[in-house]
């Protein structure tokens, strides 16, 4: 009998090694994937994985197209997914920050809505290499710590509030602590009296032609004259390099209060200070808040009120 002969067999199916290459290839991609989102990302490969699990190698070249195309749309959707969740973050992140530098500016007795102030919130808002980052945080240690003072905001250290219980300022009075202490006691009685914040203008100025020594002459000068002219049982605190805080009794009218204040702030004579064994005459604009004792929540909220910018007197 003829034996007939038998073709050499020619296998189509590919090597082990590569049978499940698309499969690995998706689950290794999927693996490496950033994970900005836990949940997200758990979802988005446990999707993934079904899909590889059907072997999509194997599958006639019609359905592993489909399949394909179905890893790759769950690949754009996680990547849109994280770049918006990202973006949100980034955004609240700036968010925060801008509230936090408000309240930060306005605790040192700045304006919140002075064009510096505003200048660095915006570059707050568009922040987004971590260079522009590291930019900011030196344009803002030199904003919080001058070297000097040439601007009003610049001289931030001159506003910050004195919380101390001593009496080591120029003006020889007590700190801000006492008097945060004595409107708590106060308080407890029944809140009678008002708070008055007398502001002096233009020790910026002063500070940039005269130096800070004529700052504290300025601070005595204005200090003597709020004592001489309120009443005796008025008692008056060091708040601030550029500001005094006066605790008044015995006047029941805010209005009345308001006009002696007037008076009082109208008469601050002129002072003569020595700069380079020469006198200069200066006279100190001043400016003041009224508050009742009895409007406060808390003794602390001094710190607060005292750099609030309600309107002034």
């Amino acid at each position: 009998m003829a034996l007939l002969a038998t073709p050499a067999k020619t296998s189509s199916t590919p090597p082990p090694e590569s049978e499940r290459s698309l499969s690995l290839l998706v689950e290794g991609t999927a693996m490496n994937m950033l994970e900005v989102d836990h949940e997200s990302y758990k979802a988005f490969r446990a999707s993934v994985t079904k899909t590889a699990l059907a072997s999509p190698d194997r599958l006639p070249n019609a359905d592993k197209m489909a399949a394909i195309k179905t890893v790759l749309q769950e690949f754009e959707r996680y990547r849109n997914g994280s770049e918006s969740e990202l973006k949100n973050r980034q955004s609240s992140w700036r968010a925060v920050v801008s509230m936090l530098f408000r309240e930060l500016v306005t605790s040192l007795g700045i304006n919140p809505a002075s064009e510096g102030t505003k200048s660095l919130v915006q570059i707050i808002g568009s922040l987004k290499t971590a260079q522009e980052i590291q930019d900011f945080r030196t344009t803002l240690e030199d904003f919080l710590h001058p070297t000097g003072y040439g601007s009003a905001e610049k001289a931030s250290s001159l506003k910050v509030a004195d919380r101390s219980t001593v009496n080591d300022n120029a003006a020889g009075l007590p700190g801000g602590g006492v008097a945060v202490e004595k409107v708590k006691a106060l308080m407890e009685l029944g809140g009678a009296g008002h708070i008055a914040i007398f502001r002096l203008s233009c020790l910026e100025i002063i500070s940039e032609r005269f130096g800070l020594d004529a700052v504290q002459d300025c601070i005595m000068a204005v200090s003597a004259h709020l004592t001489s002219s309120l009443h005796a049982d008025d008692q008056i605190y060091h708040w601030s390099d550029s500001s005094l805080l006066a605790i008044l009794k015995g006047r029941a009218n805010e209005k009345i209060l308001a006009a002696e204040l007037q008076r009082v702030s109208a008469h601050n004579s002129e002072i003569n200070i020595s700069v380079a064994e020469r006198m200069v005459m200066l006279r100190i604009p001043l400016s003041f808040d009224i508050t009742p004792i009895a409007k406060l929540r808390a003794a602390e909220d001094l710190y607060k009120l005292a750099n609030s910018q309600k309107d002034r007197w």
